[in-house]
């Protein structure tokens, strides 16, 4: 949602490349001028809050039924869907929005990956609810590396390693299949194994944001006292 009233702030300039990134970019550029002109990008932004509750209710339906999980996927495949449309709207139509964008994208955005982990939570046999609290935390911190890291060098990177948002969208429907057709016991192995990766991959992410931080203040001192 770009606009020149604050060049310092860059918020809206994401660093960082994914797997799937060049192949999404020229969906988004293919589409987003053909959509209809009264919508607005914050119409897509705000759908989020609707996504989220749809996902807790749909992993609720599913703990009893479990063709609701592919009602889930579809609406993983919706916020991905309004996510990506919605700054890249606001930036063709000169809406101006930067700073509101980035707040509410990325705060809707934990929203809904918190809803996915407890609409889960249903789904998932009993004495798996610690785990699910621990995905939770480990969730919400790997977010927060991202916002703190933009906090202190004013680039915001949201893809490591060739992952970023939306592989994680594809793995969220690829594990409703999975767990689909392999049934609701694949948690009391997949759960334990997920939150493993994350927590290696958050520790990893941890330590190399904190090694740039610590390189960029000594090289900040050193320029200090040579000058």
């Amino acid at each position: 949602m770009a606009s020149e009233a604050d060049p310092t702030f860059a918020g809206d300039r994401k660093h960082g490349q994914s797997i799937l990134g060049p192949l999404e970019r020229r969906f988004i550029d293919y589409w987003v001028p053909r959509l209809p002109r009264w919508l607005r990008s914050w119409h897509l932004t705000m759908m989020t809050l609707g996504w989220s509750a749809l996902t807790v209710l749909f992993g609720w339906l599913a703990s009893s039924e479990p063709l609701w999980l592919w009602a889930m996927s579809a609406v993983v495949f919706g916020q991905w869907l309004t996510d990506s449309f919605d700054g890249t709207l606001g930036r063709t139509r000169g809406e101006g929005l930067i700073k509101w964008g980035f707040f509410m994208d990325h705060f809707l955005d934990l929203l809904f990956a918190g809803s996915v982990v407890i609409g889960y939570s249903f789904i998932a046999p009993g004495g798996t609810g610690f785990l699910f609290s621990l995905l939770l935390l480990v969730t919400c911190a790997m977010m927060a590396v991202s916002f703190l890291s933009f906090a202190a060098t004013n680039q915001f990177q949201i893809a490591y390693y060739g992952l970023g948002p939306t592989e994680i969208r594809i793995s969220y429907i690829a594990l409703n299949t999975f767990v689909f057709y392999a049934g609701e016991e694949v948690f009391w192995w997949g759960v334990p194994v997920v939150l493993a990766v994350n927590v290696l991959a958050l520790t990893v992410l941890v330590w190399q944001t904190h090694k740039n931080l610590w390189a960029i203040d000594k090289a900040a001192l050193a320029a200090q006292q040579s000058g």
